[in-house]
C-alpha cells in the first residue's frame, strides 16, 4: 500500500508528495517518459526513497501525474459546461491540444482515453476519467446541436489525439488553423 492509501498523510508527507509530483510533472513535460525517478527525487529536493515511499514504481508515478492532469482537465471542464454546451465543448478541445502544446507527454493521457473510449485493451483510471469527461461534453454539444450527432466518443478521442500529437511540432497559428478545420468537420451541416 502506498502512502495516500489508507490514513491521511502527515503534513510535512502532503507536502512532499505535492512537491513530487510538481517536480515529476516538470521532469516529464522536459524530458518525456523515459525520464528517471532520480531526476524527478533531484527536481523535488527530496531523496529517492521518499519518492518511492509515495510512489513504489515509477509507473504508479506517471498515473499520478496523468490522473491529476485528467482531473484539472475534468475540472477546467465541468467550469466550460456552466456556459452553453458548443463553447464548452471547443473550449475543451483547444484546452486540451494547447495543453498537449507545452507538455510533451501529454497526448499520452489522451492515448489512455482512446482505451477507456472503445480503443481496445485494458482501460486505466485515466483513461476511464478522461473518456468520461470527453462523452459528458459531446453529448450535451450534440443535444445543443453544436456537433453532429454522427459523431461518436471514440472518433472524438482520435481526433483529440490527432491534434494533441501535432501540437507538439507545429507553430501556435498552425495550430489554430487546423483547430478551426477540425472544428468546422465537427460542427453540423446546415
Amino acid at each position: 500500500m502506498s502512502m495516500g492509501e489508507g490514513r491521511p498523510l502527515r503534513a510535512d508527507a502532503q507536502r512532499n508528495r505535492a512537491k513530487i509530483l510538481d517536480a515529476a510533472e516538470a521532469v516529464f513535460a522536459a524530458q518525456g517518459l523515459s525520464a528517471s525517478t532520480e531526476d524527478v527525487a533531484k527536481e523535488a529536493g527530496v531523496g529517492i526513497g521518499t519518492v518511492f515511499r509515495h510512489f513504489p514504481a515509477k509507473e504508479s508515478l506517471i498515473e499520478a501525474v496523468f490522473l491529476a492532469r485528467v482531473r484539472a482537465l475534468a475540472d477546467k471542464a465541468a467550469a466550460l459546461s456552466q456556459a452553453q454546451a458548443g463553447p464548452a465543448f471547443y473550449g475543451f478541445f483547444t484546452y486540451a491540444v494547447e495543453q498537449a502544446a507545452t507538455q510533451s507527454a501529454y497526448a499520452d493521457v489522451l492515448s489512455e482515453a482512446a482505451v477507456a473510449g472503445g480503443g481496445g485493451g485494458e482501460p486505466s483510471v485515466v483513461g476511464v476519467e478522461l473518456a468520461a469527461t470527453v462523452e459528458t461534453l459531446l453529448v450535451r454539444a450534440q443535444q445543443a446541436g453544436a456537433v453532429r450527432a454522427d459523431v461518436g466518443p471514440a472518433e472524438l478521442i482520435a481526433l483529440l489525439i490527432g491534434a494533441s500529437r501535432a501540437a507538439e511540432r507545429v507553430s501556435p497559428d498552425v495550430r489554430t488553423r487546423a483547430l478551426d478545420i477540425v472544428f468546422d468537420g465537427l460542427r453540423p451541416i446546415r
